[in-house]
């Protein structure tokens, strides 16, 4: 099984086969992405024909208009084409019919012109253009360059620990947000140093906590540019490198980098967080998210019943394969069973490892719930 957690949740709507695809085709190109994961044949579901279609609905901030994009993809001749591509919002905030800012197909489209309050024809280069991509970047469109600074603002966490143990000393210089593999963890903190100390100390206060006699973590600039990272124990004089600290303190400090950004993406999407991780710390983990999601939205993906122990019903989505072998979901807050033993005092990991989600488990076919509370 996996959940996924989140909490005061932006996106209304999340349908998406591959969201890294759109992210990586918003920062990069879409030809890119394509090439990288094999073209079609790996995005689009066995056995199916037809375009690839990746829908995201999301409000800026509680209140605000309803957004909605849209985006079907197809290959013609190995290559990438975007077949259509829409982009809507709402006249007033939680009613009107939606407004087309921008509709393509296959390169050619109309997009609507703050400016001058008209639709402007406008032709990409060519077909495999995302045309918000494209366009984003220009001011007289500042609700299609919204959507693009939302979705190229998403962080998609990967941490590995293997860059820093590795032995290779990066290179010396403040940066503002980890890397999606988390190597660049010492410019990082180096950049929190510099530029946000209080919320640094906040970030090792909470480590320290959670990491019995860790006294502090330091950066040490080299002669030649490069940056070290070092962890000073307290029965200790000296610190030691970066690559002789554990697994779990290391992703323990890269996930509070994420978590107390000091300007926080719009979405974070952190990948089984329980790897090198002690199981009573989950629970604390999962508690440090919850605080970070009023801030972000965060989608965090586990196979651990000790991080889901500590979320609630309406916090958890169990994904799971129907019959057709096609990927479902649903929330555990549906779930007439899990919701009475949670109210009872029942804790939802416990549940999950006793049965009582009705979905998501493996030794199961199907696992299409037998029950649902609410629509």
């Amino acid at each position: 099984m996996t959940a996924v957690g989140s909490v005061q949740a932006r996106i209304e709507r999340l349908r998406i086969q591959n969201y890294r695809v759109l992210r990586e085709a918003f920062t990069t190109n879409l030809r890119a992405a394509w090439d990288k994961r094999s073209r079609i044949h790996e995005l689009r579901s066995r056995g199916e024909n037809g375009p690839i279609v990746i829908e995201v609905a999301y409000r800026q901030s509680p209140g605000e208009r309803l957004v909605s994009y849209r985006v079907e993809l197809d290959e013609d001749k190995g290559s990438p084409v975007v077949v259509r591509e829409v982009l809507r919002w709402t006249i007033a905030s939680g009613s009107g019919a939606p407004k087309d800012i921008l509709s393509f197909e296959r390169g050619e489209g109309r997009v609507y012109d703050d400016r001058t309050r008209e639709y402007a024809r406008e032709e990409l280069d060519t077909p495999d253009l995302l045309a918000v991509s494209t366009l984003g970047g220009l001011a007289r469109h500042p609700r299609v360059a919204a959507l693009r600074r939302f979705i190229t603002g998403w962080y998609l966490s990967y941490f590995s620990v293997s860059g820093t143990r590795s032995g290779s000393v990066p290179e010396a210089g403040p940066q503002p947000r980890l890397s999606q593999a988390g190597d660049n963890l010492p410019n990082v903190i180096q950049y929190l140093s510099e530029q946000h100390p209080e919320g640094l100390s906040k970030i090792l206060r909470v480590l320290a906590e959670r990491v019995p006699q860790l006294e502090r973590v330091e950066t040490e600039l080299l002669a030649d540019g490069r940056l070290l990272l070092r962890f000073k124990d307290a029965p200790f004089d000296e610190p030691v490198l970066a690559k002789y600290a554990s697994d779990g303190t290391l992703k323990l400090l890269a996930y509070l980098t994420v978590l107390y950004d000091p300007a926080p993406p719009p979405i974070v999407g952190i990948e089984e967080p329980e790897n090198f991780v002690h199981p009573r710390l989950l629970r604390v983990l999962a508690e440090e998210a919850r605080q970070a999601a009023g801030r972000s939205q965060l989608l965090v993906t586990t196979h651990s019943p000790y991080f889901v122990d500590a979320l609630r019903p309406k916090e958890l989505w169990v994904l799971y394969r129907d019959d057709e072998g096609f990927t479902r979901t649903v929330r555990a807050s549906e779930m007439v069973r899990v919701v009475a033993q949670a109210d009872a005092g029942g804790q939802l990991g416990s549940l999950w490892m006793e049965g009582y989600f009705e979905a998501g488990d493996p030794l199961v076919r199907g696992g299409r719930p037998r029950a649902k509370v609410g629509a």
